[in-house]
């Protein structure tokens, strides 16, 4: 039996497993204890929200994809008019891109389902001990990783296998990344001006509590959780792991051989290996801590992984180089990790310095969580570097993908550490809106602090994952448009002035891209400000807590959704026309400096604003744990207005832009034949 054979019953096999597994935990969290009518009712309240945001939203979605589709299909891979054209490759095309939006539709759709399950639950058992409350969490996480990755790899199983051309999967991968590139940005607005709208009005301007029931935003903001931090952050990272995959897929199947079966026995095995870690994390032990399980779940699926892929190289002859490249670039996302967790985790000094310095005002907090966010680029920038230039003195550009492979492998567990953060956040709301007591709060708190840290973490990994992918999407740039142009191209000459046009207007994309979420965060929290006031003014005794008075949360659901959804395509067109036109003037050398400039300020950009937002984050929860004079004191003032700058950046803008610089390398990919042909110099 052939290699790839092999390894596609292998994919099916861990595919089925990973679903079957997703299944199980989904009816698991389902049986665990939900009695609490309040608690029910206001996750009820959550889960509408979230529901109703997400329709309206594929609804648009689902217009600007069909639209893409159509233009897919009348222009690519080759207009139709044109002589040569196969109207039945264009159908493909067009066919493979709605596959891959519905595919990560699906994960994204899935995993809030779940979430909205497991909050309630979560909440609940906090009342218990952390323990059943840190488990009901994680797996509420967990159901979102397992999706993702077995979603993953079995939409490029299916291209491989049916459609035969590597080069169908950019297509699909664009499909998957367009549909991230919304959603996280939909989402990022959604969650974070209801978020800053309810901290700056509940926390800063009437001192109330976190989750007081009494904020209008409230719900809103636990809304926000669901469609910004576990659909978006799920359907980022399906889209980076697409991505990866199929960029790896191209220059394998250019190169021939064992390379393609390689490629999917490893990310086989990598869902394999995040199962394994999945089913093992909890709590062990007196002294464990959410953080200590959350982490050995990571290290635990990183050492399988690299136990199964070495045995498979070994068994079915793979080559060594291209394990060592993998190898590589995993533990470099994991030193990458570490050093996102050192300028993010509030136990070590950099968020402890950033509290002292919110006690002297809030100017000083925003000085020194930007200076922090700055120099916290420069480990992750460094790693990914070497990764790639160790890759690549290993194999070449397919090292680097092989790589970004390895990087990518433990996603399920990723993505499962990064979804568990919402879910333990919502619950710590719910349970101080319920009333169930300061102890389960408390308990509660110690989830989301861990939840908070393994985020930051998560997020470092991913930008570093992108980083590494859209390195390999530039060498799979480089293969279609050889496999075209009667120049070949080995690189691209940073002084030729073509190339360099490229570069300087792909490097203020990101730039541009950021400021208009960061934008659209800042219009839809002034609307929610107003609208809180307004209830605040004309509803009586909702300001003193009166009972029986509730504020009308809906109305802030739907001026969040509203907005938005407004501000939710511009700043995702400004990317993809920016890449066309900038192609259409300069052609293929343009194109790729504009792939150079793009991923270099992007990484840098992202890496910035994430590990920025997280210190903020973490500086205001450390405050509030009673430090730097606690709750209510100046320090907790400034660290407050820290985190509302800090929340569009970690939760909007900076992952974002992960997904921008993988869009336009993919648009540049399968545009690469107008390119060729059709540009002015």
């Amino acid at each position: 039996m052939e290699h790839l054979t092999i390894v596609y019953v292998l994919s099916a096999l861990v595919i089925v497993a990973a679903l079957a597994f997703a299944v199980y935990i989904i009816n698991w969290v389902k049986e665990q204890k939900n009695e609490n009518k309040e608690i029910a009712r206001i996750a009820g309240l959550i889960q509408s929200g979230a529901n109703a945001f997400m329709k309206k939203e594929y609804t648009i979605l689902a217009i600007f994809a069909f639209i893409v589709a159509v233009i897919i299909y009348i222009f690519l891979p080759k207009p139709l008019w044109m002589e040569g054209a196969d109207s039945s490759q264009n159908l493909m095309m067009a066919l493979c891109y709605i596959a891959g939006t519905i595919f990560s539709a699906v994960a994204g759709k899935i995993g809030i389902y779940v979430a909205s399950l497991a909050n309630a639950r979560c909440a609940e058992a906090a009342q218990e001990d952390i323990r059943p409350a840190f488990l009901i969490g994680f797996r509420g996480g967990a159901v979102m990783g397992l999706m993702v990755v077995a979603l993953c790899l079995l939409g490029v199983s299916l291209v491989m296998i049916f459609v035969g051309d590597a080069s169908m999967l950019l297509s699909f991968s664009f499909g998957a990344s367009s549909l991230a590139l919304f959603a996280k940005a939909g989402g990022g607005i959604f969650t974070k001006a209801a978020d800053v709208s309810a901290d700056l009005t509940g926390k800063v301007e009437f001192g109330l509590n976190e989750d007081d029931p009494r904020n209008p935003a409230v719900i809103a903001d636990n809304v926000g959780d669901n469609v910004g931090d576990v659909a978006g952050m799920g359907a980022d990272l399906f889209d980076s792991n697409v991505a990866t995959m199929a960029a790896a897929l191209v220059m394998a199947t250019a190169m021939g051989g064992k390379n393609p079966a390689m490629v999917l026995c490893y990310a086989a095995l990598g869902l394999l290996a995040s199962g394994i870690g999945i089913y093992l994390c909890k709590i062990e032990g007196e002294d464990g801590t959410p953080t200590k399980a959350l982490n050995l779940s990571t290290y635990t699926a990183t050492g399988i992984y690299l136990v199964l892929t070495a045995l498979a190289t070994l068994i079915f002859g793979f080559s060594w180089k291209y394990w060592a490249a993998a190898a590589v670039g995993l533990m470099v996302g994991v030193i990458i990790g570490l050093a996102t967790n050192y300028f993010t985790d509030d136990n070590m000094p950099i968020v402890k310095k950033v509290a002292k310095a919110s006690a002297t005002g809030p100017a000083f907090t925003v000085l020194s969580g930007t200076s922090y966010g700055f120099l916290s680029a420069l480990p992750a920038m460094v790693g990914i570097a070497l990764a790639a230039l160790i890759a690549h003195r290993l194999g070449g550009m397919f090292g680097i993908a092989m790589s970004a492979v390895g990087m990518l492998s433990i996603v399920g567990t990723i993505i499962s550490n990064d979804a568990y953060g919402p879910i333990v956040d919502n619950a710590r709301g719910l349970a101080e809106m319920g009333g169930l007591g300061e102890e389960t709060i408390r308990v509660a708190d110690e989830l989301d602090s861990a939840g908070n840290t393994v985020k930051a973490v998560t997020k470092g990994f991913a930008v570093g994952a992108a980083g590494l992918t859209v390195i390999s999407l530039l060498g799979a740039f480089l293969e279609e448009v050889n496999a075209i142009s009667l120049v070949k191209l080995v690189g691209f000459d940073i002084m030729d002035p073509t190339v360099f046009f490229g570069i300087l207007v792909g490097a203020a994309i990101p730039a541009v891209f950021s400021a208009m979420l960061i934008l659209g965060v800042d219009k839809n929290a002034q609307r929610l400000v107003a609208e809180i006031h307004r209830q605040f003014s004309e509803i009586p005794g909702l300001k003193e807590g009166k009972e029986g008075v509730e504020p009308d949360y809906n109305r802030c659901i739907d001026i969040a959704t509203t907005g938005a959804l407004k501000e939710l395509i511009p700043a995702g067109l400004v990317a993809i026309l920016a890449t066309v036109v900038v192609g259409f003037i300069g052609g293929v050398k343009a194109v790729g400096g504009f792939l150079l400039g793009n991923i270099v300020t992007g990484l840098l950009l992202a890496l910035y604003m994430s590990n920025a937002g997280g210190i903020w984050d973490n500086a205001k929860k450390y405050v509030e744990a009673g430090n730097e004079g606690g709750k209510g004191s100046d320090a907790h003032k400034a660290a407050v207005i820290g985190d509302t700058i800090g929340d569009p950046f970690k939760d909007t803008a900076g992952p974002s832009i992960n997904t921008q610089i993988t869009v336009v390398s993919l648009v540049a990919s399968i545009m690469a034949q107008l390119f060729v042909h059709f540009h002015i110099f």
